[in-house]
């Protein structure tokens, strides 16, 4: 848990213990904060030690525990900041920090699933969970994995049985920007008896609060938009589950090693203070953006939740409180290798993997991708994903239009 032990011995006094009541920027910037009883410092320092002094008395030493700093691999101060400030921001009563959001996913399955169990995820989703489901846990650990289109509420009805064990959606989906209705998977996940992990990286805790609407577990990438900088990696879990956490904690950092570094840490602490005034930023110009996109000759379709034809759009409205993300998934009318040519083309936009930055990114999705055939047909041909940063819109704009032209659209 993320409060008890976790505060003792620290040489950083917290100003105050529960930030909850109020808003997400006070949270960002004050929740896991101290000062250094000795120095009154007012930043967290950066720990690196690896093994903390034992108490005296070792008789009463759980070595397994990662609630007592003693090992590094069993926690570490600049992780359990983090966990404070991340549940704050997600309005969890616990948060897991790991080394990356694969090895978040990683955990949370490994900890939930075991050889039999039936597991419901999307046709549509992140490449890393496409290759947990289908090769890892299936083909070597023996579970029962179906994938399903998790828009199509009587087709997910139809694939979940009692004996269900996990149902885990993306929403919005990576890459497609598709738009889940969690409430909705969360009431027939509960009804057969089944867990619900819904990954929000795409959304952020800024525009979306799945535990809110049902969900058992959250997962995110904090690599993304939380850090915001590009310059750090991570992952989280967040859960009210204390029972299951306190599993998941120890399976992934005593017996697995799955930590993050205390450097990583303190990065994403520090980034996350300017989370929501960046993401505020951000949903204002990728919607903006998305508009433009919509209306430019040669671009055959937009895929973003703020835009009112979007087929996901009531759904997005109805759980998304802030706006709708810092991702559009857009086709242009090229092949693969023009494709390339627009994305080496643009000056500003950064042709990179990832997201979240605050330097915009560009990737596309080439026709021979493994899981093209499951996307549905008009991403099939000139797909693009789009992580939107702060650059000032009309920059972006003139970005994107040029490089365009420079490939004849």
């Amino acid at each position: 848990m993320i409060a008890a032990i976790r505060k003792e011995g620290n040489a950083m006094a917290k100003k105050e213990d529960d930030f909850q009541e109020y808003g997400i920027n006070t949270r960002a910037v004050h929740t896991g904060n101290g000062y250094d009883q000795e120095t009154g410092a007012v930043r967290r320092p950066l720990h690196m030690a690896n093994s903390f002094k034992l108490p005296d008395d070792l008789s009463q030493v759980n070595y397994s525990s990662t609630d007592l700093l003693m090992y590094s691999r069993n926690g570490n101060p600049n992780q359990q900041w983090l966990e404070q400030k991340v549940a704050s921001l997600h309005g969890a009563d616990d948060a897991i920090v790991l080394g990356s959001g694969v090895g978040a996913l990683h955990a949370l399955f490994w900890t939930l699933l075991k050889t039999g169990d039936h597991v419901v995820y999307p046709k549509v989703s992140y490449m890393a969970v496409y290759r947990l489901f289908h090769e890892l846990f299936r083909e070597k650990f023996g579970v029962q994995t179906e994938m399903v289109d998790m828009t199509d509420l009587a087709a997910v009805e139809k694939v979940v049985k009692d004996g269900t064990r996990l149902i885990h959606i993306e929403t919005p989906d990576n890459p497609v920007n598709g738009v889940t209705d969690i409430a909705a998977i969360a009431e027939i996940a509960h009804t057969h008896g089944a867990l619900l992990s819904v990954d929000n990286t795409f959304a952020s805790p800024y525009n979306q609060h799945p535990l809110a609407l049902g969900a058992d577990f959250v997962v995110e990438s904090l690599t993304k938009f939380i850090n915001g900088h590009g310059d750090a990696q991570g992952g989280a879990i967040f859960s009210n589950n204390l029972a299951e956490m306190d599993r998941i904690r120890y399976e992934a950092q005593v017996n697995v090693g799955a930590i993050i570094s205390p450097f990583n840490a303190w990065q994403i602490f520090r980034g996350a203070s300017t989370f929501p005034m960046r993401m505020e930023r951000i949903n204002t110009t990728t919607l903006q953006l998305a508009q433009w996109l919509e209306q430019r000759q040669g671009v055959t379709f937009v895929s973003y939740p703020g835009l009112k034809n979007n087929p996901g759009y009531e759904t997005a409205k109805k759980q998304m409180q802030n706006g709708f993300g810092g991702v559009i998934s857009f086709g242009i009318d090229a092949d693969d290798k023009t494709v390339e040519r627009f994305c080496a083309a643009l000056k500003i936009i950064t042709f990179a993997v990832s997201l979240g930055h605050d330097e915009s990114l560009i990737f596309p999705q080439p026709s021979y991708d493994e899981r093209i055939r499951l996307y549905p047909p008009q991403f099939q041909n000139g797909f693009i994903r789009f992580s939107v940063g702060l650059e000032d819109v009309a920059d972006l704009i003139a970005d994107l239009d040029q490089a365009l032209k420079v490939i004849g659209l």
